[in-house]
């Protein structure tokens, strides 16, 4: 193993105190002679929830090894609320300690840049890797392996029990529930998330008929007894009366038969898609990636595809997948499906002439009209967001995660973190209040002239009557918390870093193996250097007369296994997209470092 830089690592600390830990305040001096990941997510970003997935089995693998700690650092104003943070940990299921960091502190520490990040420390508190994004698990896995090799023989690694110390269950009907349906019986079907179960409950919203599922994380076909589930999310009534399930984990769309009671697949393989993946084919030959809702529209299935940023849509009668709209890259633009930007689409609803859609990342409400081209209502991008009701183009959501379609053509809007249900009106262009002091909805369906909500983190279902007059809220507007960058005005080189891991090299067999991707908001803020290249260095030109905005930056780089013995040697794509704010200063710096891939503490 190489000689690598010894760089000690900052202490965690975070106002918001430990989660997981039993009450008990954590350092490192607790986690010496343990390897130690360090996660920086936020409970708002699918690729956060990919990594504590593949997180999941290393844990379990080097449990008396290596300690995973996670530490909270939030984009949304509601993300910073201490509560909120102890609800997401038990909401996704996170087993190990986590710190909560509401002023980023740590982050700061640790030089971060991008949700998600990880951070490897060796037995003696010393960083040795720093990893952004997704799909790096395999390559800790590999470091992590070293280390224990290497600090067994120094006699530095201790192994034993970890800090985790798991929360006492709660005895609620639902936990964390995602989405409700209204049955043709007057029954509701809820995805009880956290549970990995759906729920069939009676009129009342609050009497359980029957579970569907084990309860345990799992992809199982088989009777509602036998068959498992992974964190479900949407659901959609088919003509035929049986309802397809967003199997969000799973990375899957299920069947399930109210009558008879059985689970199948209709879509995805149970692995996550990834960059050079098919986007079309036999459904269940084709990779998904955390579809999250599913509306029936146009003789077909619509899935929000929140974990790469696009619509895709099921076709019953081809049994076939493919993508309707959407680039996969992560942002706010409208036009033709092919060249529409998403932000994790979260919740769709249907009618005849429009497809609505909470897109939670830009905190917007969109639609897609019957030609494909995508419209957006409210919203104006990543790092705008609040409490604003008024005209649409100045009305502010905050991550909202479900819209329903009303009888009157308008729609109410599942305002998630801004703990309300809001209503946006096509023919006056209003958003309007329609209640509050709800805790994090998370959808709602129409049953009869009422609304009954989602309270996701209340674990329940709410009953509302549709007022005829919307209540006003005082306006509250917020910006990401986030820290800018300063830069130069003018010349700025943009310089992203990447290093192939360790027994990999660049794939260039079909051609350059790179790409970047660069665009700002404001557009005016980039005077030359955006658009597409694949030379992962480039100088931009900043307008000196635009103070602040937002680098939009895309990149992706192939890799395949360095052994020329090895005729058919395994590739990997390394991808990330960063929103990196920035402010224009005199002192500013003239030189933009982002790393793509993973790199050892040796790397300058």
């Amino acid at each position: 193993m190489a000689k690598r830089v010894r760089v000690r690592a900052p202490e965690l600390t975070g106002k918001g105190g430990w989660v997981n830990t039993g009450g008990k305040e954590l350092g490192l001096a607790e986690l010496r002679g343990r390897i130690a990941i360090i996660d920086f997510w936020t409970f708002c970003c699918v690729n956060c929830l990919h990594v504590l997935d593949e997180l999941r089995e290393l844990e379990r693998k080097h449990r008396d090894t290596v300690v995973v700690v996670g530490v909270h650092s939030p984009k949304f104003v509601h993300e910073a609320e201490h509560g909120a943070v102890v609800d997401a940990v038990e909401r996704y299921g996170v087993e190990h300690p986590v710190l909560d960091d509401p002023e980023l502190a740590t982050w700061k520490q640790y030089a971060v840049r991008a949700w998600p990040t990880l951070v490897v420390i060796d037995p003696e508190g010393y960083v040795v890797a720093q990893h952004a994004g997704e799909g790096h698990v395999h390559a800790i896995e590999r470091l992590v392996t070293e280390l224990e090799a290497e600090h067994e023989a120094k006699g530095t690694l201790r192994r034993g029990d970890g800090p985790y110390v798991a929360p006492e269950p709660e005895p609620t009907v639902l936990r964390f529930p995602g989405k409700a349906l209204l049955l043709p019986s007057g029954n509701f079907l809820v995805s009880d998330t956290t549970r990995h179960q759906l729920v069939e409950l009676e009129p009342d919203g609050e009497t359980v008929v029957r579970r569907i599922g084990q309860g345990s994380r799992g992809f199982t076909d088989s009777t509602e007894v036998r068959s498992r589930f992974n964190e479900p999310q949407g659901l959609a009534l088919l003509p035929d009366g049986s309802v397809v399930v967003a199997d969000t984990v799973s990375h899957a769309l299920r069947r399930f038969d109210p009558v008879s009671g059985r689970t199948t697949t209709l879509a995805g393989t149970g692995h996550q898609w990834m960059q050079g993946d098919a986007t079309s084919g036999p459904a269940r030959e084709v990779n998904l990636s955390s579809p999250w809702d599913v509306a029936w529209w146009q003789g077909r299935v619509w899935i929000a595809m929140a974990g790469i940023h696009q619509l895709w849509a099921y076709d019953p009668d081809s049994g076939t997948v493919s993508v309707t709209a959407g680039t996969s890259n992560e942002g706010l633009v409208d036009g033709p499906g092919a060249e529409a930007w998403f932000a994790q689409p979260s919740g769709l609803a249907a009618t005849p002439d429009r497809l609505w859609l909470a897109d939670s990342e830009t905190s917007a409400l969109r639609w897609v009209d019957p030609d494909g081209a995508v419209h957006t209502a409210v919203g104006t991008g990543l790092f705008d967001f609040g409490h604003r009701d008024g005209a649409a183009e100045q009305a502010l959501l905050q991550h909202p995660l479900g819209v329903t379609a009303l009888p009157d053509g308008s729609v109410a809007i599942s305002d998630t973190y801004n703990h309300a249900l809001r209503r946006y009106d096509p023919a006056t262009g209003e958003v309007t209040t329609l209640a509050t002091d709800l805790r994090e909805p998370s959808g709602a369906v129409l049953a009869g002239e009422d609304i009954v909500v989602v309270e996701s983190a209340r674990h329940r279902l709410t009953r509302l009557r549709l007022p005829e007059e919307a209540v006003r809220v005082e306006a509250v507007a917020h910006r990401t918390r986030r820290a800018a960058t300063e830069v130069a005005a003018g010349k700025l080189l943009l310089d992203v870093i990447f290093q192939a891991p360790a027994g990999q090299k660049l794939d260039t067999r079909y051609g350059p193996s790179t790409r970047l991707l660069v665009s700002s908001t404001p557009p005016e803020l980039l005077r030359t250097g955006e658009g597409a290249g694949t030379d992962l260095a480039r100088t931009l030109e900043l307008d000196p007369s635009v103070p602040e905005g937002v680098l939009h930056v895309s990149a992706m780089a192939a890799s395949c296994d360095d052994d020329p013995h090895n005729e058919y040697p395994a590739c990997h794509v390394h991808q990330q997209d960063w929103g990196v704010p920035v402010r224009l200063t005199e002192t500013g710096a003239d030189r933009l470092p982002l790393v793509l891939a993973g790199m050892d503490a040796q790397t300058p």
